[in-house]
């Protein structure tokens, strides 16, 4: 039985520790934002997704997010977005490995650059990127789920795997 207390507390441990190193992407930062004066390609380049990590956009209200496929990233087509996120400020988790693309939907702001690329790895936040071509090895990524039931779902087994040790 306490062995079992013991593993039961390391991984309570172990998914609250998860939660702890999740980094927070301000857009655009430092200097720049959801915008069209920041360079985000060289921004989004310079990052390393993980995750559990945030995506945070700040943006003025003539500018959206639209969460698009890779040939409307490509083409800027912004008729049929997956996700389209308005009001200014907005937090995207990455709940899931992969790629994902974001343009701004206000017409010419994509071709002046306002969009990225977002390519979540599964590692730690603090480990280092895989060179382009690398293959990743290993199975596809699990479906997609909605934003925040991830980490819902951590908290909620947290929480009951605390109260089963009192």
């Amino acid at each position: 039985m306490a062995v079992q207390r013991a593993l039961v507390c390391l991984a309570a441990i172990a998914m609250l520790f998860q939660l702890a190193i999740a980094a927070n992407h301000p857009v655009g930062a430092p200097g720049g934002s959801w915008d069209t004066s920041t360079d985000l390609k060289a921004w989004a380049v310079s990052q390393t997704f993980s995750v559990g990590d945030n995506l945070i956009f700040k943006y003025t209200t003539n500018h959206d997010v639209l969460e698009v496929t890779k040939a409307n990233y490509d083409s800027c087509g912004t008729s049929n977005p997956m996700k389209t996120h308005t009001g200014g400020n907005r937090v995207i988790p990455l709940s899931t490995p992969g790629k994902r693309y974001f343009i701004c939907g206000t017409a010419g702001h994509c071709g002046q650059g306002m969009k990225i690329e977002v390519d979540t790895t599964a590692a730690a936040a603090n480990s280092p990127k895989s060179p382009p071509g690398t293959p990743s090895g290993g199975s596809p990524p699990p479906p997609k789920s909605s934003n925040g039931e991830n980490l819902h779902t951590c908290i909620t087994l947290g929480i009951g795997l605390m109260l089963m040790l009192v």
